[in-house]
C-alpha cells in the first residue's frame, strides 16, 4: 500500500467513530475489552461490552486514552494505544515488573490492533511509529513497550496484542529485560518534534 493512501490521526472525540468502527468489526477487540485493560481500575471497567465502551469513550473525551488511528479513507484500520503510566498503569507481569523497576517511562505503549483485512501489511508498525511521533509532538521522553518473544512458532493475534520485539526493534527500541515468559520490556528515548 502506498504511503499516500492512508493516514495516521490521534484518537481523539473527532475520530472516535472510525474507531469504534474498528473495534466493533472485531466483536470489541479481545472479547469486548475495548482496550480498557489498561487502563485505572474504576467501577465502570470490566462492565461487558457497552460498559466498556461507554468507559473508552469517557477516557477520550476527557483526553486519558491516547492512540495513534491508522486510517484509509474514513476508515480505521490500525491503532496503537500509548499514555503515561499514571494513565495506563495496569500491565502484564506487573508484580515481576515493579520489582525489577529500574526507570519510570514517561510513556508506554501497551497494545497494537490492526483489522484482520489488513494484516501482515506492515500496518502494526505505521500505527507504533504513529504513536511515536504523537508521543514526540507531546513532548517526547523516555517510552517503553511490552512486545512479545514469538520465536519460530506462530502466536494468535490475542496473545501478540503489543507487537513483536523484532517489530520494536526495528523502530529504534532497545531490549532492556525480559517480563514474564514472552514479554519484554523494550525501550527508547523520543526527541521532542
Amino acid at each position: 500500500m502506498g504511503a499516500s493512501e492512508y493516514s495516521v490521526q490521534p484518537l481523539s472525540a473527532d475520530t472516535w467513530d472510525a474507531f469504534a468502527g474498528l473495534v466493533e468489526r472485531h466483536n470489541g477487540i479481545f472479547g469486548g475489552c475495548w482496550c480498557i485493560y489498561f487502563h485505572p481500575d474504576c467501577a465502570e471497567r470490566g462492565q461487558g461490552f457497552e460498559g466498556n465502551r461507554a468507559l473508552k469513550r469517557q477516557l477520550v473525551e476527557a483526553g486519558q486514552a491516547h492512540a495513534a488511528l491508522v486510517m484509509v479513507d474514513d476508515e480505521a484500520i490500525a491503532w496503537a494505544e500509548y499514555g503515561t503510566p499514571d494513565e495506563l498503569p495496569n500491565i502484564h507481569h506487573s508484580k515481576q515488573y515493579l520489582a525489577e523497576l529500574d526507570v519510570t517511562p514517561d510513556y508506554r505503549i501497551t497494545c497494537i490492533f490492526v483489522d484482520k483485512r489488513y494484516r501482515k501489511q506492515g500496518y502494526a508498525k505505521i500505527a507504533l511509529t504513529g504513536a511515536l511521533d504523537q508521543i514526540a509532538a507531546h513532548g517526547g521522553g523516555v517510552v517503553e513497550g511490552y512486545p512479545h518473544e514469538i520465536g519460530e512458532k506462530r502466536m494468535s493475534n490475542s496473545f501478540v496484542y503489543n507487537g513483536t520485539r523484532t517489530m520494536y526493534e526495528q523502530a529504534g527500541f532497545t531490549f532492556v529485560r525480559p517480563k514474564g515468559l514472552k514479554n519484554t520490556v523494550m525501550r527508547r528515548t523520543v526527541q521532542p518534534a
